[in-house]
């Protein structure tokens, strides 16, 4: 999930561990069947992705376009089923487990890199708070 911010921050036991301003905070879930392809395609993506205004209003420009950052945050609980639990608690089954997660998760973030995207991260797997003020607001759901 992307959300296009004024800024964003995450902070790790009340400590900002990262900031930006202007572009994209990134709400990153990796499923148990996601590889480095995944990784790869969905920076592109995120990277390239016109949810940004031109001069007329209109979602013309990309993150690359417009100079912007990502945040990106790891979030194992966007994988979650909640559908097909008889009861209200979400089946996190289908997350990777950390050790598939945390390679594919770096990958995303040197790919956005590569590309040209300044990337802070949050700290995998830990407890986090996500600061964001939202621009528009705009917020996308991808999948590969």
């Amino acid at each position: 999930m992307v959300q296009r911010v004024r800024e964003a921050r995450v902070r790790v036991e009340a400590e900002v561990r990262a900031e930006v301003g202007a572009g994209l905070c990134v709400l990153l879930g990796v499923a148990r069947a996601d590889g480095f392809g995944e990784a790869t395609r969905l920076a592109a993506k995120v990277a390239r992705l016109r949810i940004f205004e031109n001069e007329d209003g209109k979602f013309d420009r990309s993150l690359l376009d417009v100079g912007g950052a990502a945040l990106v945050v790891s979030q194992f609980t966007l994988i979650a089923d909640s559908k097909r639990q008889k009861g209200t608690r979400p089946d996190f089954s289908g997350a990777a487990p950390r050790e598939q997660a945390e390679p594919l998760y770096d990958r995303f973030c040197e790919e956005l890199r590569r590309l040209g995207v300044p990337v802070e991260t949050g700290v995998f797997g830990a407890r986090m708070a996500v600061e964001l003020v939202n621009d528009g607001p705009v917020t996308i759901v991808l999948d590969t």
